[in-house]
């Protein structure tokens, strides 16, 4: 068994073309992993092996490879950067015990990086921070370090200091062994040349050295007063010093290099080992009993009871469905039993693998701390937990965004009908974000996704992987209804005056601004049986799937606040009352359309702000900032997302090509 002191599960996360798999692909390198390092832009990068990620030299999926290094193994997870693929980072999030937060020298905390920061924020990750790109005109390594304080905040404290920067970038110093680097150009920096602080930068050392100590005696009384009395903190002391204050997030060490130009990456991957935390460092694991929803805790240990959570499901062309899977506690070996709490089912551990990107290698036995792919689970779902079946405990799902573009595809023939519909079967199991249904009015199959890009790959992977070259209608958005007014409704269904299929119920249905969709039980009378209350619940439910225009309904609170019993009568009479009383109430209660609402942000030269601002109101846009940053400008606003088909187009056009944008789902609002 590893040694868990040893284990770093690490994800490399910003904003798209920050520099995250070409970092991997030198983290890769140096740690004798790979023999040649691969590029994104020929489409030659290890961590990139989908098709569609070579094509476009973007990451779509995150994969996960472990790496040896100063006899730790680090577990990397490359994920996305696109906005439209925010559910990898998410779900890997999820699993990961540190991040490494990589920022352009240029661009600084650009939009998609304050997403995944906010993520991060939200699973409690500690992270460091890698200022890429340092040779690029425009490069300013201070000015990123302000950034992410002001944005984020919290302290960002430099841990090296770049020597020169744009072309005259040629290593970096640093302040917690006070040694500078040099990266020798001939074997792609493989070979590390200490020289002496440079003189013109001797001052400036010594000052953020003062702020690296004065930082970490500010969380550990015994060295702060060792400080005071004017003691020397030794390089140990302040190594320890920076690991605790990273792992309980009093700060996040700042430290800078090019990846492109092999700068740099042999100091960030000690920084990882040194300063990230392991499976033991966070102790302990809380989870939720099955049956009472009580507290439970799970330690990272082999000798406590086992448990997992599924992160990510893909399907191989050779071992079929694949299970990503961190474990928590306990060990896992081939020929096991799992329990399933969600389902209630135990599944059987056929095999298990480490993965390195998209290559397997079987093992016999993984342990706590460790992340494994699992082959054998038919009905386990991305966000299930996985345990023992005599210790069950259930651990909290992953929420993902929800589809808010459609399109409609449809087989070219009958035979490729059952195909399409397999294939997009695999593909829901594998992105909890994409969806499908058969819409029985116009017979056509409606994808869903969370954007234009997420829906284009989709379509890319049914031609080129499964050999589906399906007809295609155009990009649709989602709407959805809700009401506008409160309304107290009372019905009945009554078939042929029987007795038996008697049903009457009342509710109350008012609008609930940004809640989804409430449904709460407000009758107590002890007479009525219990199913007969769940069945009229249930009916409800069902009711609010369509509103009265079509469209599913949000935001919408209905309470059942009576129900008339009759002891001949049977439940089901009680489920379609309700839904006739929901219906009714829906139509009666000023139903109204809404649209979902994009956060939009454009970086341009300044000459198009102008042209780019009227553009935005043409598109019932709202432009709700302007910012400076640099020779650029940066523009924030909202726009509906019905607007929005086509704008990279319009935006080349404007632009002459020089601005750029990206947009994340913000709200539905009213069309």
């Amino acid at each position: 068994m590893k040694d868990k002191s040893k284990i770093r599960n690490i994800g490399i996360m910003a904003h798209i073309d920050a520099g995250k798999t070409t970092t991997t692909e030198r983290f890769l390198f140096y740690s004798g992993y790979l023999h040649k390092i691969g590029q994104v832009d020929d489409g030659t990068a290890f961590m990139d092996f989908m098709f569609q990620e070579k094509e476009r030299g973007i990451t779509i999926m995150s994969a996960v490879t472990p790496v040896e290094w100063r006899d730790y193994t680090i577990n990397i997870v490359d994920t996305p950067g696109h906005v439209d693929f925010t559910a990898e980072v998410q779900r890997s999030l999820r699993v990961l015990d540190g991040v490494v937060a990589v920022f352009c020298a240029v661009g600084g905390v650009q939009p998609q990086t304050e997403t995944v920061w906010h993520q991060a924020d939200e699973y409690d990750v500690p992270r460091i921070a890698y200022v890429n790109k340092m040779d690029r005109i425009g490069a300013d390594f201070f000015k990123v370090v302000s950034d992410i304080h002001e944005k984020f905040k919290i302290n960002s404290l430099p841990i090296e200091l770049p020597i020169g920067s744009e072309d005259k970038f040629r290593g970096v110093m640093d302040l917690v062994s006070m040694r500078a680097l040099t990266f020798d150009a001939e074997s792609y920096g493989s070979e590390i040349i200490e020289i002496d602080i440079p003189d013109e930068y001797k001052e400036l050392v010594a000052e953020y050295r003062e702020k690296v100590v004065e930082a970490v005696c500010e969380t550990n009384d015994e060295l702060l007063t060792k400080y005071l009395n004017g003691e020397e903190i030794s390089e140990v002391e302040l190594k320890q010093g920076l690991r605790q204050g990273t792992i309980h997030r009093k700060f996040v060490p700042v430290l800078c290099g090019s990846s492109l130009r092999n700068m740099g990456i042999q100091p960030l991957i000690d920084a990882v080992v040194d300063y990230l935390p392991s499976p033991i460092d966070l102790k302990e694991v809380v989870g939720y009993g099955v049956k009472d929803n009580k507290e439970i805790i799970r330690k990272p240990d082999d000798k406590d009871a086992f448990s997992g959570l599924a992160f990510k499901i893909i399907t191989d062309d050779y071992v079929g469905k694949l299970t990503y899977l961190r474990i928590y506690s306990g060990i896992l070996k081939v020929g096991d039993t799992v329990y399933n709490p969600r389902i209630d089912k135990k599944e059987k551990i056929l095999k298990i693998m480490i993965m390195r990107a998209n290559r397997r290698e079987e093992i016999q036995t993984a342990s706590a701390g460790e992340i494994v792919a699992v082959s054998g689970l038919r009905l386990t779902a991305t966000g299930d937990t996985l345990c023992d079946n005599h210790k069950p405990i259930l651990y909290e799902k992953i929420n993902f965004a929800e589809p808010v573009i459609n399109q409609a595809v449809e087989a070219k023939n009958l035979a490729e009908q059952e195909k399409l519909l397999d294939a997009l079967q695999r593909l829901t199991e594998e992105d909890p974000t994409f969806e499908y249904k058969n819409d029985a009015e116009s017979g056509q199959i409606i994808i869903s996704g969370v954007g234009e890009l997420h829906l284009e790959i989709m379509l890319d992977r049914l031609q080129k992987e499964f050999g589906i070259d399906a007809r295609v209608g155009k990009p649709q958005v989602a709407y959805k209804e809700t009401i506008s007014e409160e309304i107290t409704k009372e019905g009945s269904f009554d078939r042929s005056g029987g007795k038996n299929m008697f049903g009457w119920v009342k509710i109350l249905m008012k609008p609930a601004t940004n809640k989804g969709i409430i449904i709460e039980n407000d009758y107590s009378d002890k007479k009525a049986p219990k199913e007969f209350i769940t069945s009229a619940l249930e009916g409800i439910k069902e009711a609010l799937n369509i509103g009265p225009n079509g469209y599913p309904m949000t935001d919408v609170e209905v309470r059942l606040i009576d129900l008339q019993y009759e002891e001949e009568s049977v439940d089901v009479a009680y489920k379609i009352a309700a839904s006739i009383v929901v219906k009714e109430a829906m139509r009666l209660a000023s139903p109204v359309l809404l649209e979902p609402v994009f956060e939009i942000e454009v970086t341009s030269p300044e000459d198009y702000i102008g042209d780019i601002i009227t553009d935005m109101n043409t598109r019932r846009g709202r432009v709700e900032g302007i910012e400076r940053k640099g020779a650029i400008q940066l523009i924030k606003g909202k726009a509906p997302l019905s607007e929005m088909f086509g704008y990279v187009t319009k935006l080349r056009s404007i632009s002459q090509g020089r601005a750029s944008y990206s947009m994340a789902f913000s709200h539905y609002e009213q069309v």
